[in-house]
């Protein structure tokens, strides 16, 4: 399977994606468009995952690549292909969909807990998942919700953590991918967000997290969608 990753930012990396597409044989490519690398054909990936990043759909005057994004991620979709946004990545989702970002009621950096809604307790994938879990967040904003979509978990903080688009595409406004290198990253990079607030960790807290379950949980959310894939690929041939 061929999976292709767009990154935002030298420090927002696939982190835990990797290590699964490691375990798994898959090809794993990417695109880091912030330096002006060009997108993929589609026609060369199987499994799209939108990274997170410092930027905003909110500003795409001043990162006019995401305009490139959006559209080519409607495309992605249009072709049945699986795709994750994490993030920035579930943002423009949502904006290829039609539906604009939005500020978040409340900035979250750190573990806190998210809930699945009556609609994530049934969804194919997350119903079997905890009803409530830990996750990373580091966040200004949250997607939009098209009329078609479907919230499946919410936290404190944020009505829209989870957000199914279609069947073969979800977005996550959380972080599940990030290992404890990564964290450490953002924190070096991104350390003007750190201001203290009520879902805001310090770093030595969010340091000191084992990643490890939470990890564990985004190797199956992304088993599943990796099964959509094979699926699909069974059915073409047959």
């Amino acid at each position: 399977m061929r999976i292709h990753t767009i990154i935002h930012a030298p420090f927002e990396l696939p982190g835990a994606i990797e290590t699964w597409a490691m375990k798994h044989g898959y090809t794993l490519s990417s695109t880091h468009t912030y330096r002006e690398d060009k997108l993929p054909a589609i026609t060369e990936i199987d499994f799209l995952i939108m990274m997170g990043g410092p930027q905003s759909p909110l500003q795409l005057d001043k990162y006019p690549y995401l305009r490139d994004e959006i559209a080519f991620t409607k495309q992605v979709i249009d072709q049945k292909k699986a795709v994750l946004g994490i993030c920035l990545g579930a943002q423009i989702i949502a904006e290829s969909l039609g539906s604009k970002t939005e500020r978040s009621p409340h900035k979250e950096i750190g573990v806190f807990p998210i809930q699945l809604t009556d609609e994530g307790r049934s969804d194919p994938i997350f119903s079997r998942l905890s009803t409530t879990f830990d996750v990373m967040h580091w966040h200004n904003d949250m997607p939009g919700v098209p009329p078609s979509a479907v919230i499946l978990a919410y936290s404190e903080g944020c009505p829209r953590q989870i957000i199914r688009y279609n069947e073969r595409v979800y977005g996550l406004q959380c972080h599940m991918e990030m290992t404890t290198e990564l964290i450490k990253g953002m924190t070096e990079h991104c350390s003007g967000d750190l201001s203290p607030g009520k879902y805001i960790q310090n770093v030595e807290k969010m340091l000191a997290f084992d990643m490890t379950k939470i990890n564990e949980k985004l190797f199956f959310i992304l088993d599943q969608l990796a099964a959509s894939v094979n699926k699909s690929a069974r059915e073409k041939v047959f």
